[in-house]
């Protein structure tokens, strides 16, 4: 059996996002899944991902990468603290409020990257998530994340 990312349960019309929908043949179609308290997402860049210098990635695919897993983060962490199973119900979604990202050193192109992210806070509708971005072990970004919950009006079924 094949565990399903987070960004799976997304309704066929919530599945476009340029970072994690599943359903855009050009987006990115980033995958995340639970490790233990941690969420964690492995991407590997194409070349034409790079950035202005050769050989490294683009600096907004790092921060598209960040957003995204912490959107799909953000929707798994509130479908566990509310004790409820992803794929139970519609998956509760996210949207980006603040992205705030530190880029440390050249993310290398040609490695395969590991997203791992840690939730910080969750208070009503906002959770906070903390990321590291890794290339060959070395944490290449970090970023933190402020996503709030999309109204039940969004909703696939209201649509």
């Amino acid at each position: 059996m094949t565990m399903k990312a987070f960004q799976d349960y997304y309704a066929d019309n919530f599945a476009h996002c340029y970072g994690c929908g599943r359903l855009n043949e050009h987006g990115l179609q980033i995958k995340s899944y639970w490790d233990g308290e941690e969420s964690v997402c492995h991407f590997k860049p194409k070349p034409y991902h790079t950035g202005g210098f050769p050989g490294n990635v683009y600096g907004g695919i790092i921060a598209s990468l960040i957003d995204c897993h912490g959107a799909g983060t953000a929707s798994a962490a509130i479908h566990r603290y509310l004790g409820k199973e992803l794929g139970a119900r519609e998956p509760i979604r996210f949207v980006t409020a603040s992205l705030h990202v530190d880029y440390l050193s050249p993310t290398p192109i040609d490695a395969s990257l590991e997203l791992r992210g840690r939730v910080k806070e969750i208070k009503g509708r906002k959770v906070i998530v903390a990321i590291t971005l890794a290339a060959r072990e070395s944490v290449c970004a970090t970023g933190e994340v402020v996503m709030v919950q999309l109204p039940d009006h969004f909703s696939s079924r209201n649509r």
